[in-house]
């Protein structure tokens, strides 16, 4: 009965997501053969590019929903464990104090600005700080962990994850050209700058990959420093909420609420802790030289699809539900990373 059950189970999933994980396969694969062509430019972007024209077209419908989320998230994560084995402690640490203490600059000031900008165009102080949290940490992912602590509503946590998502969209393609102009595609400088700022790690590889692969190797350690400091996003801001709960930025429109705050629980995602305990197995132990290797063609696979799926949640009518207030908010977040990151790189790197 139990198995009956469980197959059940499996077959409800399968038919659920199958067309869209078939969907960004798909295209990744078709992205790959384009890129082929035309290696300056790489399959990184044509998967994205692909991703974001039929999803808006062909491909936009609620049926591929659930198998392209999955792509786009699932897949990301094993890529990113797998990455673990191609790296040692060593290539993690390398990034040195300087470049922990930049990424913990670069947040700080982050949220400072994303705070001061909401503030300055009246937005709701909770919209604010997921936005916030989204700019400066891990893009949705943060938005869905601090969202809980903020209290926030479905409609701000909606509105932040999308245009969040689109600001980075647009960021993961400025960046490779200015990194060029200003570094010259340098790998630390052009690591920090991408992994420092990009608001989604799919968004952080998708942006490096059109570098170089030793620029996906360290912008992934810097934004996987800036993934780790969630938890102290997350308590900053469970303490900030408790000071001055429910406030709004329009002093006409200032709400109290007598609830308690709720408790929360953030840590660190499992997935940077797989990384990392594959980092220290490749360090500590000798592995085959397959090993390696095979993790890399497998974990490359995983990001063009995964690359894919990011194109084809984007949605140009999300853009335009949301109205260009919300969007000035957003680009005016990314250039003011921009930024304080050409500073930051400046003064450590």
């Amino acid at each position: 009965m139990k198995e009956a059950t469980h197959l059940n189970t499996i077959t409800h999933w399968v038919k659920e997501h199958v067309s869209g994980i078939v969907s960004c396969v798909a295209l990744a694969f078709i992205a790959q053969i384009i890129g082929k062509l035309f290696p300056q430019i790489g399959a990184a972007l044509f998967a994205i590019f692909l991703g974001i024209i039929l999803g808006n077209t062909v491909l936009n419908h609620p049926s591929f929903n659930k198998g392209v989320k999955f792509s786009e998230s699932r897949l990301l994560e094993y890529s990113i464990c797998l990455t673990g084995l191609t790296l040692n402690i060593r290539d993690v640490l390398s990034v040195r104090a300087n470049g922990i203490l930049f990424i913990a600059l670069q947040m700080t000031a982050t949220i400072f600005f994303a705070y001061l900008i909401g503030k300055k165009m009246r937005f709701h102080r909770k919209f604010a700080l997921l936005m916030c949290a989204g700019n400066a940490v891990c893009g949705s992912s943060a938005i869905g962990s601090v969202a809980p602590i903020l209290e926030a509503d479905e409609k701000d946590k909606g509105i932040s994850i999308t245009i969040v998502n689109l600001t980075g969209t647009v960021l993961m393609i400025t960046l490779p050209i200015l990194t060029s102009f200003f570094y010259h595609h340098e790998v630390i400088p052009t690591s920090a700058m991408i992994g420092g700022t990009l608001q989604s790690i799919g968004q952080v590889i998708a942006s490096a990959k059109l570098v170089s692969d030793g620029v996906v190797q360290y912008a992934t350690i810097f934004k996987i420093i800036r993934i780790i400091f969630l938890v102290v996003v997350a308590f900053a801001f469970s303490k900030m909420n408790t000071q001055n709960h429910g406030r709004l930025f329009d002093k006409k429109c200032i709400k109290h609420s007598s609830q308690t705050t709720k408790k929360t629980k953030i840590g660190i995602p499992w997935f940077i802790l797989v990384f990392f305990a594959c980092c220290l197995f490749v360090t500590f132990i000798k592995v085959p030289h397959f090993l390696p290797l095979t993790a890399k063609t497998i974990s490359n696979q995983f990001e063009i699809i995964a690359l894919a799926g990011i194109g084809m949640r984007v949605k140009f009518a999300d853009l335009i539900k949301e109205g260009p207030k919300a969007m000035m908010y957003g680009l005016s977040i990314g250039f003011s990373q921009i930024i304080i990151a050409l500073l930051l790189i400046a003064l450590f790197f």
